[in-house]
Parts: C-alpha cells; structure tokens; sequence
C-alpha cells in the first residue's frame, strides 16, 4: 500500500490517500487540543498511545458484530482504514455526568444516568458543535432517517460492549462520542475511539484519565492514557 497526498488535516490526526481509491491512511499526531483549537500542545507518544488504543478497541467491536472503518495497523501512528462518506454529525451516549451537560442543565457532574442520555451534535468548529436533533439531520439531508435509527442502535451497542471491558479493566465509561460513515451502502463507525473522544474515571476514585486533563490542567495526559491502555491489554510500544 502506497501513501500519497494529504487529504485532510484535523487537529490531532492526518488522512492521506493511497494507490487504493478505496483506503486511507489515518495518522495519529502528537497534536493535542481543547476549546476548539484555542489551547494547543504537543504530547510525546501520544499519537502511538492513541493509535495502538484505537485499534484494540475497533478490533473489539468489530468481534462483537459492529462495523468499523479500521483495516490494520501499519506503524506506531498509522492505520490503514476504509474511505467513507462520512455522516457530519457526532452521536454522543452519556452514563455519567460530566462536561458539557452539567454546564448546560445544571446537573450535579458525577450522577449516575439511567437511562443513559443520547445527543446529535453538528460537526462544525466554526458553530462550536451545536447540538441537533432527527429533525434538522433530516430536513437538511445529513443523514435519512433509516440511517438516523442505525446509528443509534450501534450507538447503545457500543454502549453496551464498552461498559463491559472498561468496568473489567476498573473503569467507567462516562460518555463519549461517535461518528459514522457510509461505505458500499453500509452504515460504518468510523474516525477513532480514544481518550481523546471519551471519558473515563477509575471506578473507584474517579480519578479523570481521559482528555480531560488536558482541558483542566491537570497534567499527566499521556500517563493516564497510557494506564488505560495498559489496563485494558494494549500492547504499547
């Protein structure tokens, strides 16, 4: 597999074509940004950490009958992965509160979520990510409402897989969020699940390890990374 040009620069990770039309290459950078982009830092091996992290848990999923974009891990910071037409909205599952949805509702952050809540949210820096329900997604053809449904049920079904293997690695899920993609025909999760894109607290002292640390300053981000990695049985290098 040749890598060729760049196709699109995010704020962590690089897309570059290949002499497949039908498979990119998706590197993870040691780039790490909060507040759309405001506050930026570079992070030794985080890139590797997110990259190795994000294929164990495609893998998983994909073993529990959840279609993924992921081919194969090429290096330390690449992936070899499906070109999709990707779905601009993010589907966001939330366990736990925390983020966003305390400042929005004025809940207490660390209450328990039954059932978990679901929110679309646009993918757009510029708008700040707003958030959208099956209405807009349909009446402005970001995605039908056959697919709308799909995604949610994948959604809960990550849930469900995920829950599972943080619980039994000492950790909770508190939310996070996804995006898919269309490919032949075939609903696909795409993009990566990181760190970066969720939370997660240490079942017992609810220690943050996730971005988080990042946003808040509290340092230690690719340690912390690196320990769910490694308590989940990511071979790290």
């Amino acid at each position: 597999m040749e890598k060729r040009s760049e196709l699109y620069r995010g704020k962590a990770k690089t897309v570059y074509q290949t002499d497949d039309p039908n498979r990119l290459v998706l590197e993870f950078r040691n780039d790490t940004s909060a507040f759309d982009g405001e506050k930026v830092e570079q992070l030794d091996d985080k890139g590797m950490v997110n990259n190795r992290f994000n294929h164990f848990i495609m893998t998983r999923l994909e073993e529990a009958g959840i279609p993924t974009q992921l081919d194969k891990l090429l290096s330390d910071n690449e992936s070899l992965v499906k070109k999709l037409e990707m779905i601009p909205v993010e589907c966001v599952v939330r366990n736990i509160a925390a983020g966003s949805l305390v400042r929005r509702l004025g809940v207490e952050e660390g209450k328990e979520l039954n059932p978990p809540t679901f929110e679309f949210f646009l993918k757009n820096d510029a708008l700040h990510d707003p958030m959208v329900n099956e209405y807009h997604i349909q009446a402005f053809g970001w995605a039908s409402k056959e697919q709308i449904e799909q995604m949610k049920t994948l959604t809960f079904k990550v849930n469900s897989v995920l829950k599972s293997l943080f619980e039994q690695a000492g950790l909770l899920l508190v939310d996070y969020k996804l995006e898919f993609g269309v490919v032949d025909g075939q609903l696909v999760l795409g993009d990566e699940f990181t760190p970066d894109g969720c939370r997660l607290w240490d079942a017992k002292t609810r220690e943050k390890l996730d971005k988080d640390r990042f946003r808040q300053g509290l340092g230690g981000v690719v340690e912390a990374y690196r320990e769910v990695a490694q308590r989940l049985g990511v071979e790290l290098s």
